[in-house]
């Protein structure tokens, strides 16, 4: 038994020593570290809330396919960038430019709290409008007092109600 115990550790400890390090996706680190600075700033359409580099879905490895490819012709960062929106759309940068047509994804959360703020302050003013204000007799400020009085009593005497 010790020997069968032996030979599971030892072939254990050879497939260790065979394992090699990951090989780099990019024969160039250069290209590579672009390629991650790049797809770091672009969205996975897939994902839709993670970067191009950290996602795992298929299109994105093809989409970082298609800009390492990019890289090695000699495109410049914006070129690339450019390809992209020109190919997939605003969409695909974290960052969408300023332009009228994403005017309303820039303004409108700002454009949705003012409304909200209007119609808050609209309630408020109409609900301090709608109660009256008004004064009470002397008849009502003495009962009033009389069941202010009973009340105090029977809390004096250990009787709650």
């Amino acid at each position: 038994m010790k020997y069968f115990f032996l030979a599971i550790a030892s072939s254990l400890c050879l497939h260790a020593a065979y394992a090699n390090d990951a090989a780099p996706l990019a024969d160039d680190p250069v290209t590579e570290q672009r390629l991650i600075s790049i797809s770091e700033e672009m969205r996975c359409l897939v994902c839709q809330n993670e970067s191009l580099a950290g996602s795992r879905s298929d299109l994105a490895n093809d989409l970082r396919r298609e800009i390492r490819t990019l890289i090695k012709e000699g495109k410049s960062d914006d070129q690339i960038r450019s390809f992209m929106v020109e190919r997939y759309g605003d969409f695909v940068l974290y960052r969408p430019p300023v332009k009228p047509i994403t005017w309303l994804l820039w303004i409108g959360p700002f454009v949705i709290l003012a409304i909200g703020i209007a119609f808050l302050l609209a309630y408020l003013r109409r609900r301090n409008t709608l109660t009256s204000n008004k004064t009470l007799t002397a008849e009502d400020n003495q009962k009033i007092d009389d069941l202010l009085n009973a009340l105090g009593k029977n809390d004096r005497d250990g009787i709650h109600g």
